[in-house]
């Protein structure tokens, strides 16, 4: 894989439609799907119609992806398909799994790669300068090229044309006549024009002028007048195949005859003049529509029925006995009335068989039939009502609709005040053509039922406010057409495609021809009237138009109103540009605002990694300053506004453009319908009084060129970040800023969007401060006046206010400017404040900015140390002769020499940990403090900010206002001295470059060290590992990390004292007493709770994670030095709880002498020539029970002795009392409680132990509340045989027998006394009672005749294990609890596989949480799944926390949960293992969802019920992630 190439990850989750959200990409990225959490252990099956290499295009060609899985494990974190994206277009995805295949989907939109110039080079498209031009106004054709240099002259790269061909009578350039002819206007006589002529201008245009073309593609409407269209009616909506349409069509011919009764004065003695001056006409209007129009039209006919002949057929089928039945086949079926498909008067019906059914005589009798009859008629009639209110409904909107319109076009001061009402000029626009001659009403409504002459009269096209644009408004089930709220164009037929090119043949052929011609021609299209365009449509015509033009370039505006729905059209449609109109702006405010919304990073933006999630994007725009079917901005706006606003615009980071006219000061729209004079001509030596010419001195034509150039300039040299001040409310500062060689250009337009001859503006202008140097002026242009030029309207001519022109200067000295008064730089250089002294409404400069010499020369050298990390960094890097010693090795060669203590605490530390050396984790002011001293706590908060990039977070604030930060990292590590203090120096000559640099840029480049270095490090971790780790997937190594948080050494070692006859320990000098002292790693609990002092190590926790931690993940010396420090402290034969360095050591826990035992098993099995440990010495500090803690070396034994002693004294029986008991060592304990007890029962060969006031293994919680009384009360004793412990002794007891078997033991068994007499019990004795009793004492079968159950009233839940065996309370034994599953993994061959895999079930149905496993069974009475230790009330079962194992869901049972599934189902058979395994990476996958997103990078203790965040649960627990890495070591 190239290092650069840019990889997007789209993470797949079920049920995820994402049809609506748009995800944009380019041409060469690598696109990757991977498995969320939803979906990991599926067998998922991706899906797209992207081709394969060498394919074409086939939008309905669907073809499964491949799954690569880099590591080969079973773990699915890693496992993704892919698609090189080497082609334009949109491409849609959808996945799932078993039989259903459509679980989810979406679609990717590759940007097309435009290229322009003979030397074909890329233009990309934020470089888009792009100008609309009316092709109608452009006149012949031979004259094109004089009024297309405008464009080039003006300084834009592509030309927009609306469309080219033949139009329609209306000479609208939207209605076309004929959609593959060009139009004859651009014909002279004896010289016609052909596409092969516009084809090769074009050409001329892109090779020489590097300009590209695009036209307009109209696909919904075709002119009324249109040839084609009255051979092939089909092609559009007539009422012969869209009868729906009749109830409009005669409303709109009744309207049409009002029309010409006003025109004629019919209505004048009602009060209706043809002349509409006000709302006492609209008010007769609307009184004759209500009062003499509806009433005759009688619409609701056609909806109803004719009653009496209904009645009349029922009353037939009655009397044959049809029928006949007494209770309804179906009750919700109910009579309704079944609309007549040729839409007749009176043509509608009622199903009979439904009124048969409900309308039944009693008899057969004559009475009875007409009680029926009379029932029904009733029924029919108020059938009819309903339909005949709903029509009124309509129809009272349709004169609403009316009356609007009629203000709009006769009354608006913004309407075109029609004037009088007149055939030409009808009361309201005509929705559909009518090519005969007039009659009455009631001759042409005969017409509407003739199809020879109905399939002419055909719906116009037009637009619905508000309406759903996914919905096509001409079809049955719209209402629009009879409503009256179309927005009508009535020179336009609109076109009628069906759903696939067989439901009309000659119309999908004909749009076909005229987008190949298109696409042949030109490089893009613009899709007129986008948002009511059928989607199937446009995307068939799109991918012939793609076939031709692979690249294609297509631009839209859409008004649905919605991101999401203009996304819907972006993805199915592959839009490349969204048209954006700047004019859309209320105030200046709101046109910054839009700048930064459509595009570009903000300034000072992080690097991001070029492997990263996919994120929803916003459609790229092409923001215009004015498009060309919009108001004149001169006429809303002011002549002085059109160049500072073509500024704020052409500043966006994206493409641009305008219209022709806006350059020249046109004070009007230029109408795409009446418009009918030609553009002016390129001529540098026009005359202002000339209106056939324009040139450099014409409007802002000038200032235009200067902004455009600007504009291609930036996009083209990566000023990709972008940044907006608001500096008073008319002035807009714009910053582009290139992020690789920090030169910026500043443009500060003062926009005028109230006249300055109307409007007083403020005469102080604030002073603006710029960072860095200000190198030059690139351009400052004002809009100023000349007499005595005023403007004329020409008669042939688009011309412009001549009265108007720009003063301009472009690439001077700040000296020399006539805006700027002067300039003061800061002390330090960063900054300049600019005084304005002429800045005046309607100006605008560019200031070119670079940073100060100094800070230019940081940045280039700090990039040139930064390329070790990623070659993107080349770019704007200055080589570096005299770099400081500390930066001369790469920091991957110093990091070769850190250990992983070293990176412990390089990398970690929270703060409890921090504070034993003295320090602490830094603060953010405002904020938090970070989670880790170490480099984590930075990278955490920045893995949140950096995708957002979020500057405005209080962390880039710190960073940014001073060097605190900056120096806490550097000097925390040089503290430490060593390989450490290299490391710190390593950063510290880097942040000499870093502080020189201006503190916007800090946040950006302080991310790019931590980032590499951090990388760096975590690499170095892992190649210190095994090789499950260092080839394992990600989530195996973010596991593995783990070992490196939670193992490390503080400043007072946390273990006692290894054997002195060791030779591999680790030592140090300590640096107070100068002496030479061990330094053994310790692994802490968990993170932040247990994490130092006494409460860092416990036996249980270190034993139950350090498999996991540090044996799987090849940390072997470390693991071998904690076992051998915790076996000299056994006392008692236990292995303490809390060690608190052996001598502090409480010996109050029953399991973790059997969890020590085990480690001592898996470091024999795992680790080469593990066995070697037994015979290693172990210092002991209690040689008896009763000693004091001595001195290492004093009294040494091999390891197997002090096995054997841990054996030997549990079946000889273990009874003392804690020393210290009291208050002083456990505040809430019971004085019987210190009372420790354990032993092995020899009948069963169960370890055993405890009593009701203490608590001995992991479920350990104590009462603390007085007030509830359970003080001194542990809230599970678990005493008696625990199911873990048995396990584990079953496990420890038959280990051993193999090992004395292979002669590595040296003790057989242990000695017993038996009726006063001393017996060797052997271990493989041992083994074999365990064996024996347990499923027969453990395994709660639910037979009530069980002779074995002791107590079967207690029974609750059938086929389980119970959690323990002679409780003093024995309803505990038969607690549904986790633990049994322990004894699964450690001692599988205790279990029965068909029982164990019921067990385990019954346990994924009640115990199974998000990430953990509920500690008891919901159906407990005591049962409660959220655990608050602050909470004190008189609740006995849950205040302060009594209820931390009765409910929460702790992590660590879920890894023996899961690795006894695995072992079981594989016994069991393939299919119940494929299941299990399909559970195991769903269950994971949360657990790698939770390590990703947490900033400790961590798995919790627990959590509450259903996976709900536990505050007072530690937020990294080195048994949780121990036992997930176990997980994934057995799958």
């Amino acid at each position: 894989m190239a290092q650069n190439k840019q990889i997007r990850v789209l993470l797949l989750n079920d049920m995820e439609k994402l049809e609506k959200t748009l995800f944009r990409v380019e041409q060469g990225f690598e696109l990757q799907f991977r498995l969320g959490p939803t979906l990991q252990g599926k067998a998922v099956a991706v899906y797209t119609n992207y081709p394969s290499p060498g394919d074409s295009f086939n939008r309905h060609k669907f073809r499964a992806l491949e799954w690569h899985n880099p590591t080969g494990r079973e773990d699915d974190s890693d496992k993704y398909c892919k698609l090189d994206l080497q082609m334009a277009g949109s491409f849609q995805y959808y996945f799932g799994y078993g039989t259903d295949h459509q679980r989810g989907g979406g679609c990717i939109v590759v940007d097309p790669i435009l290229r322009v110039g003979a030397d074909d080079h890329i233009l990309p498209l934020d470089c888009i300068t792009i100008q609309t031009y009316l092709a109608k106004c452009l006149g012949p054709f031979d004259e094109w090229e004089d009024r297309l240099r405008v464009a080039k002259e003006s300084g834009y790269n592509m030309i927009h044309f609306t469309p080219l061909q033949t139009l329609g009578l209306s000479r609208s350039c939207y209605s076309l006549a004929d959609q593959l002819q060009v139009n004859p206007d651009f014909s002279r006589p004896g010289q016609k024009c052909t596409w092969e002529d516009v084809g090769k201008l074009v050409d001329k245009m892109k090779k020489d002028w590097n300009m590209l073309c695009i036209t307009d593609v109209v696909y919904n409407h075709t002119a009324s007048n249109s040839k084609w269209i009255t051979k092939h009616p089909e092609c559009g909506y007539n009422l012969v195949n869209s009868p729906h349409l009749k109830p409009a069509w005669v409303l709109d011919r009744a309207l049409w005859h009002l029309t010409c009764d006003v025109e004629n004065g019919v209505y004048e003695a009602k009060g209706l003049p043809a002349l509409i001056t006000g709302d006492a006409h609209k008010n007769v209007i609307k009184k004759i529509l209500l009062d003499d129009i509806y009433p005759k039209l009688k619409l609701w006919e056609f909806f109803q029925l004719d009653v009496d002949k209904a009645v009349q057929q029922f009353r037939a089928l009655l009397t044959q006995g049809v029928n006949k039945k007494t209770t309804l086949s179906n009750p919700k079926v109910h009579l309704k009335i079944l609309q007549d498909p040729e839409y007749k008067r009176l043509g509608c019906t009622v199903n009979m068989d439904i009124a048969l059914e409900t309308f039944v005589p009693h008899s057969d009798e004559p009475s009875s039939v007409e009680e029926c009859c009379t029932f029904l008629e009733k029924r029919l009639k108020e059938l009819n009502e309903e339909k005949r209110r709903l029509v009124s409904y309509h129809q009272e909107q349709a004169v609403n609709c009316v009356l609007a319109n009629v203000t709009y076009e006769r009354l608006a001061d913004h309407g075109p005040k029609l004037g009088p009402i007149t055939r030409r000029h009808p009361l309201v626009t005509r929705y559909f053509t009518f090519p005969f001659k007039a009659t009455t009403l009631e001759v042409e409504e005969e017409m509407m039922h003739q199809p020879d002459k109905a399939c002419y009269f055909m719906a116009h096209n037009g637009w619905v406010m508000g309406d759903d644009p996914l919905r096509n408004f001409a079809e049955p089930g719209s209402d629009v057409y009879l409503r009256r709220e179309l927005i009508c164009w009535g020179d336009s037929v609109k076109l009628r495609y069906g759903e696939k090119p067989e439901d009309c043949p000659y119309l999908w052929e004909h749009m076909k021809k005229y987008t190949e011609i298109t696409a042949k021609y030109f490089c893009g299209m613009r899709l007129d009237n986008c948002h009511s365009t059928p989607l199937h449509v446009a995307e068939y015509m799109l991918d012939c138009a793609r076939t031709l033009c692979p690249d294609l370039y297509l631009v839209a505006e859409l008004f649905t109103g919605s991101e999401e729905l203009d996304n819907i059209f972006v993805n199915r449609l592959g839009i490349s540009s969204l048209i954006r109109e700047a004019m859309s702006a209320y105030n200046s405010h709101e046109e910054g605002r839009l700048v930064y919304r459509f595009g570009g990073d903000p300034v000072g933006s992080f690097v991001q990694p070029h492997l990263r999630p996919l994120v929803p994007s916003i459609a790229h725009a092409m923001f215009m300053d004015v498009t060309h079917d919009n108001e004149c901005p001169i006429q809303l706006r002011s002549a002085y506004d059109s160049l500072p606003s073509s500024a704020v615009v052409s500043m966006a980071c994206c493409a641009t453009g305008s219209t022709r006219g806006y350059d020249e000061l046109v004070p009007h729209q230029i109408s795409v319908v009446s418009e009918e004079r030609f553009y002016p001509k390129w001529n540098d030596d026009a005359d202002p009084s000339n209106a056939g010419v324009v040139n450099l001195q014409s409007g802002i034509i000038a200032g235009k060129q200067a902004v455009n150039k600007l504009h291609q300039e930036l996009a083209s040299s990566g000023f990709l970040q972008v940044y907006v001040d608001q500096v008073d409310e008319d002035i807009v500062a714009v910053t582009r800023h290139s992020p690789n060689t920090h030169q910026s250009v500043v443009t500060v337009s003062r926009t005028a969007f109230r006249d300055p001859k109307k409007f007083q503006y403020r005469s102080d202008v604030p002073p603006m401060c710029i960072p860095g140097k200000i190198e030059e002026v690139v351009l400052e242009a004002r809009i100023v006046e000349r007499k005595p030029f005023s403007y004329k309207k020409d008669p042939k001519t688009i011309n412009g206010m001549p009265e108007y022109t720009v003063e301009i200067s472009e690439h001077i000295q700040l000296k020399d400017s006539k805006i700027v008064k002067h300039t003061v730089g800061t002390s330090k250089g960063h900054v300049q404040e600019i005084e304005f002294k002429n800045l005046t409404p309607g100006s605008v400069i560019a200031f070119r900015v670079s940073l100060d010499p100094d800070a230019q020369k940081a940045v280039g050298l700090l990039r040139s140390h930064l390329i070790q990390f990623s070659p993107h960094f080349k770019s704007g890097s200055v080589s570096n002769d005299s770099a400081a010693d500390a930066l001369k090795l790469p920091l991957a060669l110093i990091a070769l020499k850190l250990t992983l203590a070293e990176l412990s605490l390089l990398l970690y530390r929270c703060d409890a940990e921090e504070q034993e050396d003295g320090g602490g984790c830094y603060n953010i002011p405002n904020w938090t403090p970070l989670k880790y001293a170490g480099l984590q706590g930075l990278v955490s908060v920045m893995a949140d900010i950096r995708p957002k990039n979020d500057l405005g977070h209080p962390f880039c604030d710190n960073l940014r206002n001073g060097d605190w930060m900056i120096d806490y990292i550097s000097g925390r590590l040089i503290s430490r001295g060593g390989t450490l203090a290299e490391v710190g120096k390593w950063f510290q000559a880097m942040f000499v470059y870093l502080k020189q640099l201006p503190r916007y840029l800090i946040p950006c480049y302080f991310d790019a060290i931590l980032v590499g270095a951090y990388t760096t490090f975590l690499d170095q971790a892992w190649s210190q590992m095994s090789s499950f780790v260092q080839n394992g997937s990600t989530f195996v190594k973010h596991l593995a990390l783990g070992s490196v948080q939670l193992c490390g050494i503080g400043k007072v070692p946390k273990l006692p004292p290894l054997s002195p006859s060791l030779t591999d320990v680790p030592y140090r000098i300590n640096n107070i007493t100068k002496e030479k002292e061990q330094c053994c790693a310790s692994l802490a609990a968990g993170l932040p709770h247990f994490s130092s002092g006494i409460f860092r190590c416990w036996g249980r926790d270190t034993f139950i994670a350090l498999r996991g931690l540090l044996l799987l993940t090849g940390r072997f010396l470390d693991a071998r030095n904690i076992i051998l420090a915790f076996a000299g402290t056994l006392r008692h034969g236990l292995i303490p709880n809390l060690i608190g360095e052996g001598v502090h050591a409480r010996y109050n826990c029953r399991d973790a002498v059997w969890w020590w035992l085990q480690c001592v098993q898996d470091y024999c099995k795992i680790v080469p020539n593990g066995t070697d440990i037994l015979t290693c010495p172990v210092s002991r500090m209690y040689p008896t029970d009763d000693s004091p803690p001595k001195p290492a070396g004093l009294m040494d034994q091999p390891l197997h002795d002090v096995i054997q002693e841990a054996m030997q004294r549990h079946v000889e029986g273990i009874q003392f009392r804690e020393r210290n008991a009291g208050f002083q060592i456990d505040m809430n304990m019971r004085d019987e409680g210190f009372n420790v007890s354990a032993g092995v029962d020899l009948e069963t060969g169960f370890v055993f132990g405890g009593n009701r006031f203490n608590c001995g293994t992991w479920m350990d919680k104590m009462g603390e509340s007085e007030k509830a009384r359970n003080k001194g009360i542990p809230a599970t004793p678990r005493d008696g045989s625990a199911v873990e412990i048995v396990g584990l002794s079953k496990s420890a007891v038959h280990w051993l027998a193999e090992l004395h078997k292979k002669k590595m033991f040296p003790y057989q068994g242990v000695t017993v006394l038996r009726n006063g007499n001393h017996e060797m019990l052997s271990y493989e004795s041992w083994d074999q009672k365990i064996q024996e009793n347990f499923e027969k004492l453990f395994y709660v079968s639910g037979d009530p005749n069980d002779p074995i159950e002791k107590h079967p009233n207690l029974v609750h839940k059938h086929g389980i294990y119970k959690d323990s065996y002679g409780a003093s309370s024995p309803w505990c034994d038969y607690q549904l609890r986790p633990n049994f599953t322990i004894a699964m993994v450690v001692a599988p061959e205790l279990f029965t596989p068909q029982k164990a895999m019921t067990a385990l079930e019954m346990a994924e149905k009640k115990l199974l949480g998000p990430l953990g496993m509920k500690t008891l069974d919901p159906d407990d009475m005591v049962y409660c799944g959220v655990y608050d230790n602050s909470l004190d009330n008189d609740n006995y079962n849950v205040a302060k926390g009594f209820n931390y194992h009765q409910g929460p869901e702790w992590l660590w049972p879920i890894g023996y949960f899961l690795r006894a599934k695995l072992h079981f189902s594989k016994i069991i058979g393939q299919e119940t293992y494929d299941k299990t395994v399909f559970l195991v990476k769903n269950v994971l996958s949360r657990h790698y969802l939770h390590l990703e997103r947490s900033p400790w990078k961590g798995l919790p203790e627990l959590t509450n019920e259903n996976g709900q965040y536990c505050s007072f649960s530690c937020e990294t627990q080195a048994w949780s992630i121990s036992s997930v890495l176990e997980v994934l070591y057995d799958l």
